[in-house]
C-alpha cells in the first residue's frame, strides 16, 4: 500500500525457500522447548529467538477470531510501554502491516514514515519499519507474527519469520494450559470468592464483550468503570494465559464446538484470581461475524505444582530470579547463581543482601521504573567478577521476574571491534592532517617538521630524517630525534656509502629492518650504529615523484618493532606524497635561492669604508621569503670627501620590480658619480620611472653630507623623512619639501638643507619597517624614533655608544618580532656622521690674474709640510698649476683654492665659471690641450661639480700611508 504497506512477496525468497528446507518446518531451537511448555513460554521464547536471529529491534505476535474487527496483542518483546499499548488492538482493516498481512495472506511492511507506525515508533532509527508475517490456518491467517528491522527485503529474515509463523499453530494447540493451573497436590496461590456463575459474550466483530452483574464480581470488574470493549478485558487476563485464551476463542469458533478455558485475572487489589469461561460459537442474524456466549465461574480450589514452566526456567541457559515486593528472592535457577556467585544461598533473603554489588549497578532503579510503568526494563551491568550481564526486569502481580543473560563475550568483541574502529578513526584522522599539512608544506624543512609533527605520532616512532641526492651525495634536508653524531656521521656523503639508504635512493624499494641484530646482518660494515644511535627498527622509504627517486626518508624506533602488512602498505603510500611535497620543496628551495642571490646582487655586499660616516643596513624580506622586494639602499662616495645617503622601494614584489630597483640603483650611482644637483639627478630618476610605464612608480631618499661643512642636502620623492638623533639624546624629522614618487612626479624636485652636529645618527627606512606590525606609518615611525635611543626610550640622557650593527638588529627585532608575518619588505640604514677636523681643511682666496699659480704652489708647499706630506709637494704644485692656469686662461675669478686631508689628499680649485672641462686627445702639433691628461695621470680620481657660483674642479691623491684603493 503505497506510503504505508506494501507486499513484500516480490522479494528474493519470501514465498519460497532453500531447496530441501520446508518453508513451514519449524526452527530447531523452538522444536527443541515445545514439549511441556505452556503457550505464552513457547510464543515468548520463539520471538526471543526469532528476534536474536534476525537482529530485529522488537516484535510481537497478534492473534485473533476470524471473523473478528481487530486483531489482539498476544505477547511482545523489545517494545517500550507506550509501543506496546499502542498495538494491544489492531484494526484487521487498518493499512498496519499486522493487518494487512492477515487480510492478504503475504508478507507486509509498514515504514517508519507511514503515520501510523510513525506515532508509535519513537527511537526507531531511520529506515526501520515493521515486517508482517501471517500465521497460516486453513481458512484464513490466525494472526500474524510481525518484527521491527532495518532489513525489510533480506531473504533469510523471511523465511526464519515463516518458519516460526507456520510453528505457531501447532505450537498453540498442542500445548498444555499453564501449569499452575493444573493439579499437583500444592496449595492455591490465588485470592478470591467462593465458586459463582456469571453470562457473558463476545462479539469480535464489533470488538465489545457482553458481562452480567455476578460476571463482573468474578472478575472483580467495576461495572461503572467497564468500557465494554475487548481491549480492556484482555488487559485483565494474566499476559501468560492470554495466547491459549486466544487460540482456544479460535478453535471454537473455527470449528463451531464448545469453548472451555481456565485462566487468570487480575482483581483490582492486585492479586490474581483464577476463573474457568465456557460458551459456543454462534453468528448474528444476519450472518456478519461470529460471537462466543457461555458462562463464567470462579473455581473455590486449585493447586500449584513444579509444573513443565519450573523446570524449564531451571534448566535455562540464562539466569531467572524472582522477587517479592520486598526484593526477597522466591525463585532462583542454578545459572542465575553462577552468575551472580552471591555471598550467601539467594532463595529467602533479600537481594541486597545476597549480591549488595547489585543496588550500586541501578537494578533497584531499574526495578522500580519497571513497576512504576508497569513493563519490562533492561540495562547492562559489571559483576565483581568482571562478567557483563544483560539483566532484564518484568514486572509481576506479586514482584519482579529477573533474566539475567552473560553477554561478556559479546561486550569484549564489541569493546574489540570499537577499539579497533577507534583506531582506526584516530589513524585516518592522522593521515588526513598529514596529508593537509605535506601540501602546505612550503621548503624541504617544513616537510621534515611535518613528518615530525604528524608522521610519528601515527606509527609510534622515535623519529625521522629526510635525505635528498644530488650529483651522487645524500644531502640531509630535516630530521627530528636523531642523535648529532649519527647525522655528522652521515653528512654530505656519498650514496654509495651510505647501506642504510643506498637501497631506497638507486634501486628505489622500501626496506624494513625489524631488530638491530637484522640491521648487523644486513650491514655488518656500521654494526656499531644501532648502539652509537640508540635505534632498534628501520623503515627506510624511497621518494620517487615523476618516476625518479629524489631522496629518501628514515623513520627509525627506539625499540624492536615488527612491521605489519598494513604498515608496510601505508608507509609506502605515505613516501609517495612525501616525495610529492618534497619535489615541490625543493623547487622552491631553488626558486628562493635564486630569488635571494638576486636579491643579494641587487643589493650593495658590503658598504664603502668613509671618514664621513660609519653605516650599517639591513634588508627583510616579506614572510614568505620567495618573492624578491624593490626595497633597497646605498651609501656613494662622492667628492671632497662628501657621501650620499640613499633609500628607495619600487612599489610591488617580483622579478620586474626588482629589476626597476636595480636600475634606479643603477642610475643614481651613475648620476651621483657626474655630481649632479640633487633635484636635476631626481628629473632624470623621475624620467627613468616614467619611461617603464603607468604601473611603475618609486619612492626615494637621498642626503647628502658635507663632513667639511657639517651640512646636509636632502631630498624626497613620497619617501618618509629619516629620523635625526643628535649627540645628546634627542629625536627629530626633518623638515623636507614633499615631492610625489618618482614616475608619477612633475618637477621641479624640491630640496632642503640642514646641519648636523659631530656624532649625529641618522637613520632612513623603507615604509614596510614602520608598517609591519600594524600601526600606521605616523605611530611606526615614533617607534623607530624612541628605539634609536640605546639606553631606554624617552629617556633625556646622552645615549651611550652603541655598534651601528648592533642598533640595526636590535631596531629589527624591536620593530618586526614576528618575521614570518611581515607582509612587505623592508630596509634600513643608519650612519653616524663624522665631521672634518678644522685643521684638515685648508682654504686660500687668490689673485684673478697669472701669478695667482704662483700663490697657490707656495700655499701647497707650506699646508702640506704642515701636514708632513713632503712627498706629495712636487706632484700637488704641479697639479694646482695645472688648474689654476687654466681657470685664468680659459674662466673667470674669483679663485678659490681649498685642501682637504681626508682618506686622500683632495685638491679642488673653484671659479665662476659653469663651463665644464673635459679631457681630449691632443695632436702631436697641438699646443695646448694636454693639461687634464697630466692631471689624470698624476692623480688617482679627478672631476668637477657645479658651484652655486660656478664650477669646482678637484683632485684625489693616495695619502703616502695608506695603499691604493
Amino acid at each position: 500500500m503505497p506510503g504505508e504497506s506494501r507486499h513484500a512477496q516480490d522479494a528474493p525468497g519470501v514465498d519460497g525457500a532453500p531447496d530441501g528446507v520446508p518453508a513451514q518446518a519449524p526452527p530447531s531451537f523452538l522444536s527443541a522447548h515445545s514439549a511441556g511448555s505452556n503457550a505464552y513460554d513457547l510464543l515468548r521464547f520463539g520471538l526471543d529467538r526469532a528476534m536474536a536471529v534476525v537482529q530485529a529491534l522488537g516484535g510481537m505476535v497478534h492473534l485473533g477470531a476470524p471473523g473478528s474487527s481487530s486483531l489482539y496483542l498476544a505477547v511482545e518483546g523489545g517494545l517500550e510501554g507506550a509501543t506496546a499499548r499502542h498495538w494491544e488492538e489492531v484494526d484487521r482493516g487498518s493499512p498496519e502491516a499486522p493487518a494487512y498481512a492477515v487480510r492478504t495472506n503475504v508478507p507486509a511492511w509498514t515504514a517508519t514514515t507511514s503515520p501510523g507506525l510513525a506515532a508509535s515508533s519513537s527511537g526507531l532509527p531511520a529506515g526501520a519499519g515493521l515486517l508482517s508475517v501471517p500465521i497460516p490456518a486453513p481458512d484464513e491467517p490466525l494472526g500474524a507474527l510481525s518484527v521491527f528491522t532495518r532489513i525489510p527485503e533480506e531473504p533469510a529474515l523471511h523465511q526464519q519469520l515463516r518458519a516460526v509463523a507456520g510453528w505457531i499453530p501447532d505450537c498453540l494447540r498442542g500445548s498444555p494450559g499453564h501449569p499452575e493451573l493444573e493439579d499437583a497436590g500444592r496449595p492455591d496461590v490465588c485470592a478470591g470468592p467462593d465458586s459463582s456463575l456469571g453470562f457473558w459474550g463476545w462479539d469480535f466483530r464489533t470488538g465489545t464483550v457482553i458481562w452480567d452483574g455476578a460476571a463482573l464480581d468474578i472478575l472483580g470488574i467495576d461495572a461503572k468503570g467497564f468500557d465494554g470493549q475487548i481491549r480492556t478485558w484482555r488487559r485483565l487476563v494474566h499476559p501468560q494465559d492470554l495466547p491459549q485464551v486466544l487460540v482456544r476463542a479460535d478453535e471454537a469458533i473455527r470449528a463451531r464446538t464448545p469453548y472451555q478455558m481456565e485462566f487468570r485475572v487480575r482483581q483490582p487489589d492486585g492479586t490474581l484470581r483464577r476463573v474457568e469461561v465456557r460458551g459456543q460459537a454462534s453468528s448474528l442474524d444476519d450472518g456478519s461475524g461470529p460471537r462466543l456466549t457461555g458462562i463464567v465461574r470462579g473455581p473455590t480450589t486449585g493447586h500449584l505444582a513444579e509444573g513443565s514452566a519450573e523446570q524449564a526456567l531451571r534448566r535455562m541457559r540464562d539466569g531467572f530470579l524472582a522477587v517479592d515486593h520486598t526484593w526477597r528472592i522466591t525463585f532462583a535457577n542454578p545459572e542465575a547463581e553462577r552468575l551472580l556467585t552471591p555471598s550467601r544461598q539467594l532463595l529467602g533473603h533479600e537481594l541486597w543482601e545476597a549480591v549488595p554489588a547489585l543496588r550500586t549497578l541501578g537494578v533497584q532503579e531499574a526495578g522500580r521504573q519497571a513497576a512504576a510503568e508497569d513493563r519490562p526494563t533492561e540495562l547492562d551491568i559489571r559483576s565483581d567478577t568482571g562478567r557483563w550481564l544483560h539483566v532484564r526486569l518484568v514486572p509481576l502481580p506479586d514482584g519482579l521476574a529477573l533474566c539475567i543473560t552473560d553477554i561478556s563475550s559479546t561486550r569484549r568483541q564489541e569493546a574489540k571491534e570499537a577499539a579497533a574502529e577507534g583506531a582506526a578513526v584516530e589513524r585516518t584522522t592522522r593521515i588526513a592532517k598529514l596529508t593537509q599539512a605535506l601540501a602546505a608544506a612550503v621548503t624541504g624543512h617544513d616537510v621534515a617538521d611535518v613528518l615530525g609533527t604528524h608522521m610519528l605520532p601515527l606509527f609510534g616512532a622515535k623519529g625521522v630524517g629526510v635525505w635528498v641526492h644530488e650529483n651522487g651525495q645524500a644531502f640531509l634536508v630535516g630530521s627530528v630525534g636523531y642523535s648529532q653524531e649519527s647525522l655528522r656521521r652521515f653528512e654530505g656523503a656519498r650514496i654509495a656509502d651510505l647501506p642504510t639508504s643506498a637501497q631506497a635512493f638507486i634501486e628505489g624499494t622500501p626496506n624494513f629492518i625489524s631488530s638491530a641484530e637484522e640491521f648487523i646482518t644486513h650491514y655488518p660494515g656500521i654494526a656499531d650504529l644501532p648502539a652509537e644511535s640508540g635505534v632498534q627498527a628501520w623503515a627506510i622509504l624511497p621518494l620517487i615523484a615523476s618516476g625518479r627517486t629524489v631522496g629518501a626518508a628514515c623513520v627509525v624506533y627506539d625499540r624492536p618493532h615488527t612491521f605489519s602488512s598494513e604498515e608496510r602498505t601505508l608507509l609506502t603510500a605515505l613516501s609517495g606524497m612525501v616525495a610529492q611535497a618534497m619535489e615541490r620543496a625543493r623547487l622552491y628551495d631553488a626558486e628562493h635561492r635564486r630569488a635571494q642571490e638576486l636579491q643579494r646582487g641587487l643589493l650593495p655586499r658590503t658598504l664603502p669604508a668613509l671618514p664621513a660616516v660609519t653605516t650599517a643596513a639591513r634588508y627583510q624580506p616579506t614572510g614568505d621569503g620567495m618573492d624578491v622586494g624593490g626595497d633597497w639602499y646605498d651609501v656613494i662616495p662622492l667628492s671632497a670627501e662628501q657621501v650620499a645617503l640613499v633609500i628607495g622601494d619600487v612599489m610591488g614584489h617580483g622579478l620586474s620590480e626588482a629589476v626597476t630597483m636595480g636600475r634606479l640603483r643603477t642610475a643614481v650611482r651613475t648620476l651621483a658619480d657626474l655630481e649632479q644637483p640633487l633635484d636635476e639627478m631626481f628629473f632624470h630618476l623621475n624620467e627613468v620611472v616614467s619611461g617603464l610605464g603607468d604601473d611603475f612608480y618609486a619612492t626615494c631618499l637621498c642626503i647628502v653630507y658635507d663632513p667639511a661643512s657639517r651640512l646636509c642636502r636632502g631630498i624626497t620623492a613620497g619617501h618618509p623623512p629619516p629620523v635625526v638623533l643628535r649627540p645628546d639624546g634627542t629625536a627629530y624629522f626633518p623638515d623636507l619639501p614633499v615631492n610625489s614618487p618618482l614616475g608619477v612626479a612633475e618637477p621641479p624636485f624640491d630640496t632642503a638643507e640642514f646641519s648636523l652636529p659631530d656624532g649625529t645618527l641618522l637613520a632612513l627606512y623603507t615604509d614596510g619597517l614602520v608598517e609591519s606590525g600594524g600601526w600606521d606609518i605616523d605611530e611606526g615611525m615614533g617607534r623607530l624614533a624612541r628605539h634609536l635611543h640605546p639606553d631606554h626610550p624617552g629617556s633625556a640622557h646622552p645615549p651611550a655608544p652603541e655598534a651601528l650593527d648592533d642598533l640595526c638588529d636590535r631596531l629589527i627585532n624591536t620593530l618586526l618580532p614576528d618575521r614570518r608575518s611581515i607582509r612587505d619588505d623592508s630596509a634600513l640604514l643608519v650612519a653616524r656622521t663624522h665631521a672634518l677636523a678644522p685643521e684638515d681643511i685648508s682654504c686660500r682666496q687668490l689673485q684673478d690674474d697669472p701669478t695667482a699659480a704662483g700663490q697657490a704652489r707656495a700655499h701647497v708647499r707650506d699646508q702640506l709640510t704642515t701636514w708632513s706630506l713632503d712627498e706629495l709637494i712636487m706632484t700637488t704644485e704641479l697639479v694646482v698649476s695645472e688648474l689654476v692656469g687654466n681657470v685664468v686662461r680659459h674662466a673667470r675669478g674669483p679663485i678659490t683654492l681649498r685642501l682637504l686631508r681626508g682618506r686622500t689628499l683632495v685638491c679642488e680649485v673653484t671659479d665662476g665659471s659653469p663651463t665644464m672641462p673635459r679631457i681630449r686627445r691632443a695632436a702631436d702639433t697641438d699646443e695646448s690641450g694636454r693639461g687634464l691628461q697630466l692631471i689624470a695621470a698624476l692623480t688617482s680620481r679627478w672631476g668637477a661639480r657645479y658651484t652655486a657660483s660656478g664650477k669646482c674642479i678637484w683632485t684625489e691623491q693616495h695619502l703616502p700611508t695608506d695603499p691604493p684603493w
